[in-house]
């Protein structure tokens, strides 16, 4: 069974800079959540795209083959993080078709705020 694609773009993409709760599930963050059906191990390689610099990346990745793996975007340091409270996007390439799905968590205000969504397939 083949599920999913090996491009996928993220159009949308901001950390909050600040976060209202206890850390580390209260923590404003944005994830991309991967899922491979594969009977192989997914290698992924994520860019990160800004509006007044040059991508950052790749982020290097493996999702284990029948798995899922979630990684929040502010825990990505390598080759450097990505900057709080700045417009971003992201390419998520794979070498193995894959489901991706982005989520956010705002926890600014008392009144949490958690957005998600498929992320657009090539």
């Amino acid at each position: 069974m083949t599920i999913g694609r090996r491009t996928w773009a993220i159009a949308e993409g901001w950390i909050p800079a600040r976060s209202n709760g206890p850390e580390p599930e209260m923590l404003s963050h944005e994830t991309v959540c991967l899922l491979n059906v594969n009977d192989t191990d997914a290698h992924v390689r994520i860019t990160i795209y800004f509006a007044d610099r040059e991508p950052a990346g790749p982020y290097e990745l493996t999702v284990p083959a029948r798995r899922t793996l979630h990684q929040r975007f502010n825990e990505l340091n390598d080759p450097e993080p990505i900057p709080k409270a700045t417009d971003y996007a992201s390419t998520i390439v794979a070498d193995v078709p894959i489901v991706v799905q982005h989520t956010r968590l705002d926890s600014r205000q008392a009144e949490n705020a958690l957005v998600t969504t498929i992320a657009f397939a090539e």
